[in-house]
């Protein structure tokens, strides 16, 4: 069973929708899909029923504008609580005490950010709202020099992005500080199946253009990618399934793995895969429909799916723009010029950049020998695609 939500379904889950005529709760956002899809509608009361029938069973949601409705609606599934144990990072951390006991966290309110005594806490460290999205509000502070400006980019940033979004999606009310933790980063689209077993169904490698930049600006996947490190996020996923008591659960779940190979714990987005159906770029990528393999119980084939793969990675490029550039100021942004730069484009998607902050993003597939192009956009401010008012 699925629920589709604004901000935004791709023509693939849309078509993927239509073609498995799943369930759908009927909403505004599928109501308006369906004129076009046909899809397979049901009423909130038809879809609350199904459920109850079923007992537990593959539910999937695009985006987490729906959690609001699980929230009232299907508290008798247990998905309410499994999800305020990933959505609050406060209660997230808590849960991998177990785990990690040595973790430094702590939870602060946002009128009180200002009276922190920024000098008792060790550095680098990462702010960033309790409940968050899209690394929104997300800062590094590595000195007790740089907090000033950070509480002001803070201070700058909720003002713009408050009300953007749903509570329980970005709730810029209590901000956590917590310990930075080191290696590099990834992200992870996976579920539990019915008996509880995690499946992976895409590994992305998160790359930044210096040490202090936390955006979102460039993922990747490829064949190193999946084989270096499948096993190692596998233990990982079985031993916070285990904590939380995981069936029938998808989650985009974000970690830092180190040099001796330990595996920390960024955050769990739970219900949902990778945001604004970025997780499609498994597709392009393996050909797998992640969407599809949750809802049939399908575990991918690695060994075939990898091959032909070699010396090539397929990114996910984010059209985010800087902090420090005005939208209102901003006349139009040339995609074609941008689809010009890169060797050989999958696919482009819009945003409206003054409703939702970004442009879009895209997706490519990139020969190791052409990286070049990908550390470009990394460093790019996005300027030269833009025209001002």
């Amino acid at each position: 069973m699925i629920i589709l939500d604004h901000p935004y379904v791709s023509e693939f889950l849309k078509d993927t929708a239509a073609e498995m005529q799943i369930p759908v709760l009927k909403n505004e956002m599928a109501a308006e899909i369906s004129s076009k899809k046909k899809l397979r509608l049901l009423e909130e009361a038809e879809f609350i029923e199904l459920i109850k029938e079923k007992g537990e069973c593959p539910l999937y949601s695009n985006s987490e504008n729906s959690l609001g409705w699980i929230s009232e609606n299907l508290g008798f599934t247990g998905l309410p609580a499994k999800i305020e144990l990933f959505k609050n990072k406060i209660k997230f951390r808590e849960l991998l005490e177990r785990i990690y006991p040595d973790f430094y966290f702590q939870g602060v309110e946002f009128e009180k950010l200002d009276e922190i005594r920024v000098e008792e806490i060790k550095k680098p460290f990462i702010i960033k709202p309790v409940v968050g999205f899209f690394s929104l509000g997300v800062h590094k502070v590595s000195t007790d020099e740089e907090w000033g400006s950070v509480l002001q980019r803070i201070n700058t940033e909720v003002e713009e992005i408050k009300g953007r979004y749903p509570v329980q999606v970005l709730d810029t009310g209590k901000f956590i500080i917590e310990e930075n933790i080191e290696g590099e980063e990834f992200a992870v689209d996976a579920y539990f199946n019915r008996a509880g077993k995690p499946v992976v169904l895409n590994i992305f490698k998160h790359i930044f253009s210096s040490e202090n930049d936390v955006s979102d600006r460039v993922y990747f996947t490829s064949k190193a990618v999946i084989e270096n490190y499948r096993e190692t996020v596998e233990d990982l996923l079985k031993e916070i399934g285990k904590l939380a008591g995981l069936k029938n659960f998808p989650l985009h779940i974000e970690l830092r793995i180190g040099n001796d190979r330990r595996i920390q714990p960024i955050e769990v987005n739970p219900m949902r895969f990778a945001g604004w159906c970025t997780t499609d770029i498994a597709y392009f990528a393996y050909g797998i429909n992640t969407y599809r393999y949750f809802l049939e119980q399908l575990e991918p084939n690695w060994n075939r799916l990898l091959e032909g793969k070699e010396e090539k990675s397929f990114c996910l490029v984010m059209l985010n723009r800087p902090i420090d550039l005005d939208l209102n100021k901003i006349k139009a942004f040339d995609y074609e010029k941008l689809l010009s730069d890169f060797e050989k484009p999958l696919e482009l998607r819009k945003a409206d950049h003054e409703m939702y902050g970004f442009f879009g993003y895209m997706f490519t597939e990139t020969r190791d020998s052409s990286w070049g192009e990908i550390e470009r956009i990394l460093k790019s401010d996005l300027k030269e695609y833009i025209t001002f008012k």
